[in-house]
């Protein structure tokens, strides 16, 4: 019998490529995730059409991100790594979920709140009030013992826990219930225009993207926010720009922030923003972009591991949805 817990984590093909953050924070712990859990890895691409898509657009950057979380280092023999639409029943289980959920418990989830006040009403979709209960589809469906989260997404997984637990309760024991996964020391990339905020896709000025070529990553680290003072130390609060430079060379090359301190004793900013670039490109964007090209080039090969690992999700997914289907009494 397995011993391991069973991880689920998934991400969005929302862009061309990922970003350093999406690696240092989330990507590197699946790697190492699928050596202590069974590890079911996703490209959920029914939660990105909660906003509008471009069909050829979405269907492109749906195949560079599974070969961007294999070139991240999440092999497809230790773990389940699948895309969310080709197992469906995540959406089948979605409306299940959906008709366990009251709508002013669904209108309670900040994240919709916020970006429908942005997009406006007339602008928001049913699917993206939804989207949490597709996202509690996703976790129950393989019964996760443990669920990677961020601040962002904690609410999303107590309302997942609730509606496991309603069914539970209502229909009998169908669900394992997830526990949050907090990992140890997850790393925060921060922008490099703006260190008071968070690396992301939706400021591309400051955020740099593993796929960009090496020219454009050097120049976002030599164009890098830092401060008036000269000292280089690990100071978050007075020295934030300065600090996440530190980080970010410290997690690509392994080096302690200590012996980076002592490293730039002396030196410029010039310095440290150069030897940060450097840093990325020759230990994380270079070999990662290798590994990208070399999946992408053979269509063959990258569509049989699409498919299988499908196959893989979808053996245990219908499993669970049986038993759903028989603890609600539909004929099966």
């Amino acid at each position: 019998m397995n011993s391991r817990k069973r991880v689920l984590s998934g991400i969005q093909p929302t862009a061309d490529s990922f970003q350093i953050g999406n690696y240092l924070g989330a990507l590197k712990q699946w790697e190492q995730l699928q050596n202590t859990h069974e590890t079911f890895y996703s490209v959920v691409d029914l939660h990105a059409i909660t906003v509008e898509q471009d069909p050829k657009v979405l269907h492109q950057r749906t195949l560079v991100a599974f070969a961007q979380v294999i070139a991240a280092g999440v092999d497809p023999e230790k773990s389940t790594l699948f895309v969310q639409s080709q197992v469906p029943q995540h959406a089948q289980l979605a409306w299940i979920l959906g008709c366990q959920t009251g709508f002013g418990e669904a209108s309670r989830m900040t994240q919709f709140k916020d970006k429908s006040q942005k997009g406006g009403a007339d602008r928001t979709s049913v699917g993206l009030f939804t989207y949490p209960i597709l996202q509690a589809a996703d976790i129950l469906l393989y019964q996760a013992d443990q669920v990677p989260v961020g601040e962002d997404q904690r609410q999303h997984l107590e309302l997942t826990r609730d509606l496991a637990n309603r069914f539970n309760n209502n229909f009998g024991a169908t669900f394992t219930v997830p526990e949050p996964y907090i990992v140890k020391e997850s790393a925060k990339i921060l922008d490099l225009q703006d260190p008071s905020a968070k690396m992301s896709k939706s400021l591309p000025a400051g955020c740099v993207f593993l796929l960009d070529d090496e020219a454009t990553i050097l120049k976002k680290f030599k164009t890098a926010v830092t401060d008036s003072e000269r000292e280089i130390k690990f100071d978050p609060e007075n020295k934030p720009g300065v600090s996440n430079l530190l980080s970010i060379i410290s997690l690509v090359s392994g080096k302690s922030l200590t012996d980076l301190e002592k490293e730039f004793v002396g030196k410029g900013y010039g310095d440290l923003k150069q030897t940060a670039g450097e840093a990325v490109i020759e230990n994380l964007a270079r070999p990662f972009k290798y590994k990208v090209d070399e999946l992408l080039a053979d269509k063959f090969e990258l569509q049989k591991l699409i498919s299988q690992g499908a196959q893989k999700a979808a053996t245990v997914a219908e499993v669970t949805l049986k038993k759903v289907h028989e603890s609600l009494g539909f004929v099966v």
